[in-house]
C-alpha cells in the first residue's frame, strides 16, 4: 500500500505552495502592477494547471486580499519593531523612530507600498478582513500619544470651532481617553506621513529635495508637535514649536 501524506505534510504542503503563489504574485506585481494579475498567469509562471491555483485562491480578488494584508502586516511589523527597539525613550523618540521605520519599509518595498497606498485596483474592493492589518501603524502612534498624554501630558493643538462635532465622534471612534483636539490632529498626521513617504516612494521629490533623510525627519518631527508631543509648558496658549528654546533638546525630557 502506497504511504499516504500525514496531515502534517498535506498542511505544510499547502504553506509551501501558498507562498509560491503570493511570491510569483509579487514578481508580477513588480513587473505588471496589480490591475494585470491573473492566477492564470500565475499558474502559468509555476507550471501548475490554473484549476490548482483555484483551489488555494478562489479569484484574483482573492489573491489581492492576501497579498495586502501581507503588506500591511509585513509594514506593521517593521513600525512595531523599530518602536520596541527605543521602547525606554521619550514619546517624540518613539515616533520619529516609527516614522522612519515606515519610510525604510516604503523604499524597501515600493511596489508592496504601491498596492496598499497608491491607486486604487479597478474592480477590486478591499473586505473588512483587511482592517486589523491596515490599522497597525496608526494604533501605534495612537499609542504614543496616549502614554505621552498619561504620563508627562500633551499641548491640545488648536481646534476650529466647525471641526469639534467631527472630532469629538473620531475621539470617540478611535481613542475615547485622548482629547478630540489632538484624535483630530493625529489623523492628519497619519494622512501626511504616508503622504510623505509616497511622495518619495513615487518619485514626486525627484528634483526638489535630494537630501531627502533629514527632510523627512524634520516632516515627522513637526507632525509630532502638531499633534501635542511637547511637554507642555505652564502659562503657555500654545506649544512650543520645533528648535524653540521652551521645547528643550528634542521637544521633550528624555528623547
Amino acid at each position: 500500500m502506497p504511504n499516504t501524506p500525514t496531515p502534517g505534510a498535506r498542511a505544510r504542503a499547502r504553506i509551501e505552495v501558498t507562498a509560491a503563489i503570493k511570491d510569483e504574485a509579487r514578481r508580477q506585481l513588480a513587473a505588471e502592477g496589480a490591475p494585470k494579475l491573473s492566477l492564470r498567469a500565475v499558474a502559468r509562471e509555476l507550471g501548475m494547471v490554473s484549476s490548482a491555483v483555484y483551489r488555494y485562491f478562489p479569484s484574483r480578488d482573492d489573491l489581492l486580499t492576501a497579498l495586502i494584508i501581507d503588506a500591511y502586516n509585513s509594514l506593521g511589523e517593521a513600525a512595531e519593531a523599530a518602536h520596541e527597539s527605543v521602547a525606554d525613550s521619550g514619546p517624540l523618540r518613539r515616533w520619529t523612530a516609527t516614522c522612519e521605520a515606515v519610510r525604510a519599509w516604503g523604499l524597501a518595498h515600493p511596489h508592496e507600498y504601491a498596492l496598499i497606498y497608491g491607486s486604487p485596483v479597478p474592480g477590486y474592493t478591499a473586505p473588512q478582513t483587511t482592517i486589523p492589518a491596515a490599522g497597525r501603524v496608526g494604533l501605534l502612534l495612537i499609542a504614543i500619544v496616549r502614554d505621552a498624554h498619561q504620563g508627562l501630558g500633551v499641548a491640545k493643538p488648536r481646534l476650529a470651532a466647525e471641526l469639534r462635532p467631527e472630532a469629538v465622534r473620531m475621539a470617540a471612534d478611535l481613542a475615547p481617553d485622548l482629547p478630540p483636539e489632538v484624535v483630530a490632529t493625529l489623523v492628519a498626521a497619519w494622512a501626511q506621513l504616508f503622504g510623505l513617504v509616497g511622495f518619495e516612494v513615487f518619485g514626486q521629490f525627484h528634483r526638489i529635495v535630494e537630501d531627502r533623510e533629514p527632510f523627512f525627519r524634520q516632516a515627522v518631527t513637526e507632525l509630532a508637535h502638531n499633534v501635542g508631543l511637547v511637554y507642555p509648558q505652564k502659562g503657555r496658549a500654545t506649544m512650543p514649536r520645533p528648535g524653540s528654546a521652551t521645547a528643550g533638546e528634542g521637544g521633550e525630557p528624555g528623547s
